[in-house]
């Protein structure tokens, strides 16, 4: 590269690394969050989780939620799906007999064209809503107004369904996302893991993202969920994202597209999730999707090309080049790191420390290591050996 092009690709990214550190700044600030609610949720609240090979992570999960505060009227259907390791024994024992946990089994395979998944939580909405279910098990008695997937690797503190019903109801929204702290231990963790909230953090103004209507601008994450039955219902559930590998965020794009809002808040002290606690499984997990996030191959190059340049562009300059690309070069860096950082706090909450500066500083690692998860993404879709907890992804509905 020359140096009048490096200069001029450093200017360019530094100024669009610093649009990205003041929108992840302003949304650190203005992003609604979790609080505590000052009185009882009184409407019948159902927390749905979809559960396959659980049985280390459920119990706890189970354990956060029969010490659930301010919901008088809260159950709790639990769906093993077909699993091999005594999921639903553990789920049980956790339970230790409190009345509004049900446990269900499975051992049916999703039907052609569903993912794992999204089969599941159909069949727990369907008992949610006092449908029979699962060999002739019954639903619960009368209809859910709130409807709330999480899962099984998802701790909660024990206000969080109520806070998260409370804001719900108060933004008038018909979903809403509080996003988990992603935890994370090995080194692959920490590099990948962080990216998730700062990817819309950085580039979509909150505010305008939760006021608006506009499907492209929807963020959601599927380990916490929270639907107005009634609009969940109106959209025909997951059967309308049963082939999805992101169905979380098409369900948020199909409530917008028939006119009703969701919204994104912080769920840091209430949410937090350990996604994955190894390099292969945070592998297996992203393969599974990430060929679809932009929209096909040509859309992922233009991405991953656009973050390299932006944040692994600058720090290249930074010690190769000399002047003002230089000084250019450490600004861009300087403010990934603080985009990088903002979006983290916000995530964190109390628990942001000096190693999530630490990480923040190893932002263009991160953006390497996520172009190497896209790219391997692809290479897997390609040769049809997508799979999720042993079963293979659908192919996407055309």
């Amino acid at each position: 590269m020359t140096g009048r092009l490096l200069a001029r690709t450093t200017a360019v990214a530094a100024t669009l690394a610093t649009a990205s550190a003041a929108i992840s700044l302003v949304n650190s600030r203005f992003l609604p969050r979790l609080r505590a609610p000052r009185q009882d949720v009184a409407e019948r609240i159902v927390v749905c989780i979809p559960a396959r090979n659980e049985a280390t992570t459920l119990p706890l999960l189970i354990s956060d939620l029969t010490r659930q505060r301010s919901c008088t009227d809260m159950q709790v259907i639990v769906l093993d799906d077909d699993s091999t390791d005594g999921t639903a024994a553990a789920a049980r024992a956790a339970a230790d007999g409190d009345r509004r946990v049900r446990v269900v089994t499975s051992d049916t395979a999703p039907p052609t064209g569903w993912t794992g998944k999204a089969a599941a939580c159909a069949e727990l909405a369907r008992l949610a809503d006092g449908i029979d279910g699962i060999d002739g098990i019954d639903g619960i008695d009368g209809q859910a107004s709130l409807i709330v997937f999480v899962d099984a690797d998802v701790r909660l503190a024990p206000d969080a369904i109520a806070a998260a019903a409370a804001l719900l109801r108060r933004r008038d929204t018909s979903l809403l996302c509080p996003w988990p702290e992603q935890l994370a231990g090995s080194a692959a963790e920490r590099l990948v893991q962080p990216l998730l909230a700062w990817s819309w953090m950085s580039t979509l103004p909150v505010s305008v993202a939760n006021s608006t209507l506009l499907p492209s601008m929807a963020v959601a994450c599927g380990q916490f969920m929270a639907f107005d039955a009634a609009a969940y219902r109106a959209i025909g559930g997951h059967h309308c994202v049963a082939a999805s590998a992101t169905e979380d965020l098409d369900l948020a794009r199909a409530l917008r597209r028939q006119g009703m809002r969701t919204a994104v808040a912080s769920g840091a002290g209430f949410v937090s999730c350990r996604m994955y606690d190894s390099a292969a499984d945070l592998r297996a997990g992203y393969g599974r999707w990430l060929w679809n996030e932009f929209g096909g191959p040509v859309g992922s190059v233009v991405a991953t090309l656009a973050l390299a340049t932006i944040y692994v562009m600058p720090p290249i300059a930074a010690l190769t080049a000399s002047g003002s690309t230089r000084r250019l070069g450490w600004a861009g860096y300087l403010a990934g790191t603080v985009s990088r950082t903002a979006a983290r706090r916000r995530e964190s909450g109390p628990r942001f420390g000096t190693g999530d500066v630490i990480d923040a500083a190893l932002h263009p690692m991160s953006i390497l290591a996520f172009a190497g998860l896209v790219a391997e993404s692809h290479v897997r879709r390609q040769r049809g050996s997508l799979t999720w907890k042993s079963r293979p992804m659908p192919a996407p509905q055309r």
